[in-house]
């Protein structure tokens, strides 16, 4: 089994308390309400948001995937970090075992910047193709700007 480590950084105008708690603590109360096509709902399998609990999150109609479960591996409130990893889909892991995910608000000026790590763990044998992690990169991308863009419409939102 092999690991392919991918990294990002994000700059945002949000302040780190505000997204770490739309995208850790709250998400299964805001994420729904922002991308409502997207995910129809998030919900814990298994305890109440600290480490070890499972989170489900349901995807909409029109989404190739229907559901992820993820586990929390760490979670510590006051420096905005979050480390889970993806333990199941109905999307068959045909390349890898699972994806680690290690995300971290640190404050800069008014804002933030979001500093995420990706690890795919990819089975014996198997290749993982760039455009594949590309596509899954693009779609967090593309719910963190939403997410980013409901809370500057939405100032009271996670205060």
């Amino acid at each position: 089994m092999g690991v392919i480590t991918y990294s990002q950084e994000i700059t945002s105008v949000i302040a780190p308390s505000r997204l770490f708690k739309a995208m850790f603590l709250d998400s299964h109360h805001i994420l729904p309400k922002i991308v409502p096509g997207g995910i129809k709902s998030i919900e814990f399998i298994e305890g109440d948001g600290g480490v070890g609990s499972i989170k489900q999150t349901n995807f909409g109609e029109s989404s190739h995937i229907k559901y992820t479960k993820h586990k929390i591996d760490a979670l510590d409130v006051g420096s905005f970090y979050c480390k889970y990893t993806m333990i199941e889909s109905d999307i068959k892991f045909d390349k890898i075992d699972c994806v680690v995910e290690e995300v971290k608000f640190i404050a800069a000026g008014s804002g933030c910047v979001c500093k995420m790590t990706s690890e795919y763990h990819v089975k014996e044998g198997c290749e993982l193709k760039e455009e594949d992690i590309k596509k899954g990169k693009d779609k967090a991308m593309g719910l963190f700007k939403a997410v980013e863009e409901y809370l500057v419409a939405n100032p009271s939102v996670c205060a």
